[in-house]
């Protein structure tokens, strides 16, 4: 079994294609999507969000306000390096989980959708393939101020504290352009997909598996022997 890195932009339709890749029955891991539950009340990421950005960041029902807490870290980047010190950890713990499951079940790869994976940068030597969703810098400016009702400023704001797309395209081993409408989108993903299926990377594993001790103990020496290759 092989990784493959999925990242992107804010709103550079990130979502549209992992949608076409759960239609096509991919294992994609949503890092997102783990980031809220790590985060849940009583979690031990919780508690030390509390400590460190005060119970102002709550809503009524005890959880985090995401948008709040946006508000700060965006603004902050030192608050954002903290919160990342606090959540990260807690966040790959789980993936890992994730990853060692889809293994048992004879996946050939798994896709970790990873919003911030370039900005890390620390996870992209994990991966045999990155794949960027790439828009031009116009339409990704116009599609985030439209999605989340904000003016000119505050989207701009909200876009450079990432890496520009412009410089992630350097990193990235594949690219989907989703500049144009949905349907070239899709048929890019599922160009890539073929590629994915016909790739013959994840045949060392299997083989490994097959001499590899029997248990999870086997299975988890495969696995960081694949991640540190």
């Amino acid at each position: 079994m092989f990784l493959v890195g999925l990242s992107g932009g804010i709103a550079s339709g990130k979502s549209t294609v992992v949608a076409v890749l759960r239609e096509l029955g991919c294992a994609v891991i949503d890092a997102d999507l783990i980031a809220r539950e790590v985060v849940q009340p009583h979690s031990k990421a919780h508690q030390q969000i509390l400590r460190y950005f005060g119970t102002e960041i709550l809503l009524e029902n005890g959880e985090i306000n995401r948008e709040a807490l946006g508000n700060i870290i965006f603004s902050q980047p030192e608050k954002r390096r903290l919160l990342n010190s606090i959540t990260h950890p807690e966040i790959l713990k789980e993936m890992l989980k994730q990853i060692l499951k889809y293994f048992v079940l004879g996946y050939r790869y798994v896709i970790l959708d990873i919003p911030l994976l370039f900005e890390t940068r620390g996870l992209t030597k994990f991966m045999r393939y990155t794949v960027l969703v790439y828009c031009d810098p116009p339409a990704q400016r116009a599609r985030l101020m439209r999605r989340n009702g904000l003016d000119a400023d505050a989207a701009d704001a909200r876009i450079s504290s990432q890496i520009p797309l412009e410089e992630k395209l350097q990193w990235a081993t594949h690219v989907i352009d989703n500049s144009g409408d949905r349907e070239s989108t899709r048929r890019q993903v599922l160009q890539l997909h073929a590629r994915l299926e016909d790739s013959l990377d994840f045949l060392w594993a299997r083989l490994a598996a097959g001499a590899a001790v029997a248990g999870l103990g086997g299975l988890v020496f495969l696995l960081l022997r694949h991640l540190i290759s």
